[in-house]
Formats: C-alpha cells, structure tokens, sequence
C-alpha cells in the first residue's frame, strides 16, 4: 500500500473537508507577477485541494496550471474560470473549456457561459476603489435569474464596509454565497478560503455544494499591500511591452496627484 500523502493527512484532520480557494491570479493576468512553481508550492502547503484560476480575459493560464498540476500528481486539482469585462463590469466564469470574448452585454457574457455548462459567479459586487470593474446593480437586476453565486466577501476588500454592502446586495438578489481570494500574490494565496464536504470536480457538484449550503467561510482580512505589489505587475508588464509612453503617463499623473500636498506642506 503506498504511503499516505501530506494531503490525505490533512482531509482526515479536517474530517474529509477540501478546502477551495476561488477567483485567483497569476502571470497570466496582466496585473499579476505570480509563477506556477511558488502557487502550486503554497497552495500544498496550506492545504488546499481545488483552485479557481481566473485570469483578466483569458483562459491561458488556467489551462496551463491545470497542466502544471497534472505532470505533478494532481495533487492540486484545478478549475478553469475567466474573470471576463463585459460592456457594464465583471463577471465570472468558472468550468470553462473556452475562452470567453470580453466587452459583450452582461447577457451575452452570461448566455456563452451556460453554453459551456459553466458556473456564473459574481466578483466583488461593490468596492469603490475598483468601481471600474464592479458589475452594474442595473446589470445584476437583468441576469440575476441566470447568476449561480455572489461574492460576499473578496480577499481585496480593503473596508469591512465592502463586506457589508456585498452581503446586503447577496441578500437583495437572493443569491447563492461565496468568497474570493482574488490573489495575485504569493502573500494572499489561502489567505481567503471555503471548505466543503462535497469535491467540486464539475459545475454540478459545485452548484450541489451552493444549494446545499455545504461551504464554510474562512475570510480574513486585505493584505493591503497587495495592491501596492499588483501596481508594481502593471508597471513592470508595460516595460515588458515596451509601452514606455503609457508609463511616463501614469508616473506623471502620481506625481500631479502629490504636487499640491507637497506644495501646501511648504507653504505653511
């Protein structure tokens, strides 16, 4: 009989329970840095046995861990999802087997996900610092028959008052709950995580675990300088394209930004 692995010792300790983490980045996204080798390393290590990539606009990534983890053992078992921009914010897909075309209606992006039998999941449904890319509440109002969970709870919230105001809006909608890591750090990964006693292997089983209210939430916590490190992805991915323009672009408008406050700090 070959030995038990570190893994199968943490399932028993926790009475048969996996621990998923949802909503995650890596190199693949364009405001991320993350490599394969230290994901997977700390996704073992803090005992996690399913993960939902979802790179900006692309499946790339997910695909190519979930082939990272399967020349390993499969020891971590990857869900391939999209976090894809639509015309009014965005919007999740996870069990995906193709990328989704971003900049379509809510609808649209909604409708090519149930094609692929896919989960429609809702990330961060307020925050205002990263309102460009909250899903409308108009929107939401339109697809909520068609949305199978809602985060609650996001790794990124950087107020407890996000938390509030996503829940309130979960329970407006009356739907299904989850929480997101949305890392893009080694830092935040299981960081913010859910645990069931039902594997999500397919969208089925994960949509039995939703009805069932079989997942428990283990939130903590922004890790507030995360977002300093994903501007830090974004500056080094314009040098990356050599887009020096757009970088010029965006170090003078921080430095307008700060002008005035220096200047009246001299002043007095």
């Amino acid at each position: 009989m070959p030995p038990l692995s570190r893994l199968h010792y943490i399932q028993v300790a926790r009475g048969m329970k996996y621990r998923i983490i949802t909503h995650v980045h890596t190199k693949y996204s364009h405001d991320s840095l993350l490599p394969f080798f230290l994901l997977y390393n700390k996704c073992i290590k803090k005992g996690v046995d399913y993960i939902a990539i979802t790179e900006h606009n692309n499946i790339k990534g997910a695909v190519e861990f979930k082939n990272y983890c399967a020349n390993r053992g499969n020891k971590l078992k990857v869900i391939i999802g999209e976090e894809i921009m639509t015309s009014e914010g965005e919007i999740i897909g996870l069990f995906l087997n193709q990328k989704i075309k971003p900049f379509q209606s809510p609808e649209k992006t909604v409708d090519e996900i149930k094609k692929q039998h896919g989960i429609v999941y809702i990330p961060h449904p307020y925050d205002e610092k990263r309102y460009k890319t909250v899903l409308a509440d108009t929107a939401l109002q339109r697809i909520r028959k068609l949305v199978d969970c809602i985060e609650c709870h996001n790794g990124r919230n950087i107020s407890s008052l996000y938390d509030k105001k996503q829940m309130e809006i979960a329970v407006k909608y009356d739907l299904r709950k989850v929480i997101g890591s949305d890392a893009h750090t080694i830092f935040e990964v299981g960081y913010n995580y859910m645990e069931s006693s039902i594997a999500p292997d397919s969208a089925e089983k994960f949509k039995e675990a939703l009805a069932l209210d079989g997942l428990e939430f283990y939130p903590h916590g922004c890790l507030k300088y995360a977002h300093q490190l994903t501007r830090l992805a974004r500056l080094v991915r314009l040098i990356e394209r050599g887009k020096f323009n757009e970088l010029y672009r965006i170090i003078l408008r921080k430095f307008r930004k700060r002008k005035p406050e220096s200047c009246q700090k001299s002043r007095s």
